[in-house]
């Protein structure tokens, strides 16, 4: 799975993702908002919006984009059927989002189909 498809899934069916790969992910999200912050991070951290577990701490082991794949790898294998790939049908390639009507990459327009 490229990188692409996996951003795509995330963003758009996050909702599938289990409660130990969504603490990762705003895990990882705070601590790079914050990376230049020392104050901002002690907020978030005594407000509890980063938390790092031992969980947090084994899904990101290998670093943030082989996390975003595996993620989006295990949610395109268990729910299949609730995903949508709005995939461009002249080219082939992924739309930017489920609703999108034109290719960025073609720009091959399908609002009127």
């Amino acid at each position: 799975m490229d990188q692409e498809t996996a951003k795509y899934i995330i963003r758009y069916f996050g909702h599938l993702m289990t409660d130990d790969e969504n603490a990762a992910l705003k895990y990882q999200m705070y601590m790079y908002k914050s990376s230049d912050n020392e104050k901002q991070r002690k907020i978030m951290t005594e407000r509890g919006w980063i938390r790092q577990t031992a969980e947090t701490d084994n899904l990101l082991r290998k670093g943030y984009e082989e996390f975003e794949i595996n993620i989006a790898k295990r949610i395109a294998e268990q729910t299949r059927e609730e995903i949508f790939f709005n995939d461009c049908l002249e080219c082939g390639k992924l739309a930017r989002t489920p609703s999108a009507k034109q290719c960025r990459y073609c720009e091959l327009n399908w609002h009127q189909k």
